[in-house]
């Protein structure tokens, strides 16, 4: 619970799992938009992010995946921010034309919600990002030149940026499996990759959006789920829609792992650091029956002791 008396909840879908509910574009966002309404909310971008558009509400706090790993370990707290002042990572390898939709999206807004993007930079060098769906399923990838991000970065840190929004150059996919609503999202894996290490080595608030050679918005109908990402040329409006208001990162004070009060994750995919924490210190997990991933790991399986729902809707009423 919060000092104010409030509760306090994590509502987190796993990136790169094929998560039925929240493996897509922001198809997450209306059940945990009914959860805060009933508490404070940590979710992780997965949840909200829906390429020009966002599911993030005011009630809720924005935090990256390597982010909340070390919230429920006890490393990291956490000091609600407003209006954070954002500074923007451009790959090298992304050309004149892609980068000139980007920057019009930074305008844009800047003009329509008053976010505070401070400038950005180019990297030095090209960043080199692959992805692919390995054997479980799962979204995976690899990035060749992690450093030449964090230079950019710490320019940006030094400028006064208190969060940092990364965009990368990324090969087109071809395949149709996501855009007819199976599997999982390719790139997601990858994604997670280069924004767990810029938490990581400078302890601010970050994210990530692919840019695509293709900036034509194609004409053909996809799984609603996945549609956002489908009707614009750029990612770049979620991230920093929920960077604005990303909480800081500190090691003392703020909001802690003592403070929350229960954490909702999918059915089968359970093994990750936060359930295994909350495990440890006894407190409320609430597994979803109707989002499922392609991970099997189930409380059965862990001798995980967690609470199973049907559906959201169920958690709302509880709460």
């Amino acid at each position: 619970m919060l000092s104010d008396g409030k509760k306090l909840g994590a509502f987190i879908v796993p990136t790169g799992v094929g998560a039925s509910i929240g493996g897509f574009a922001g198809d997450a966002s209306v059940y945990a938009q009914k959860v805060s309404e009933k508490c404070k909310l940590i979710v992780n971008p997965n949840v909200v992010n829906a390429a020009c558009f966002s599911g993030i509400n005011s009630n809720m706090f924005y935090l990256e995946g390597y982010a909340v790993d070390e919230f429920f370990r006890g490393k990291y707290s956490l000091l609600p921010s407003k209006n954070n002042k954002i500074g923007v990572v451009f790959d090298k390898s992304i050309s004149q034309n892609v980068l000139n939709i980007h920057i019009n999206t930074i305008n844009a807004v800047k003009t329509v919600y008053g976010i505070d993007v401070i400038g950005y930079e180019i990297t030095d060098e090209e960043v080199g990002v692959n992805f692919y769906v390995d054997e479980s399923g799962a979204s995976m990838g690899n990035v060749d030149n992690l450093s030449t991000i964090k230079k950019s970065s710490e320019k940006l840190l030094h400028n006064g940026a208190d969060a940092i929004a990364i965009v990368c150059m990324f090969p087109d996919d071809e395949g149709d499996d996501y855009a007819n609503g199976v599997g999982v999202d390719p790139v997601g894996g990858v994604e997670a990759i280069i924004s767990h290490y810029i938490t990581k080595e400078l302890s601010l608030p970050c994210a990530h959006a692919p840019a695509f050679c293709e900036t034509a918005i194609p004409s053909k109908i996809v799984d609603p789920r996945c549609s956002a990402e489908y009707i614009t040329p750029t990612f770049l409006p979620c991230i920093l829609i929920g960077l604005s208001q990303a909480p800081n990162l500190v090691k003392n004070g703020g909001i802690n792992i003592d403070n929350l009060d229960f954490l909702v994750m999918p059915y089968n995919s359970l093994g990750g650091i936060p359930v295994l924490e909350m495990q440890k210190r006894g407190k409320p997990i609430y597994a979803i029956r109707e989002n499922k991933t392609v991970l099997d790991v189930t409380s059965e399986k862990l001798s995980i002791n967690c609470k199973i729902l049907n559906t959201y809707q169920e958690l709302v009423d509880i709460l």
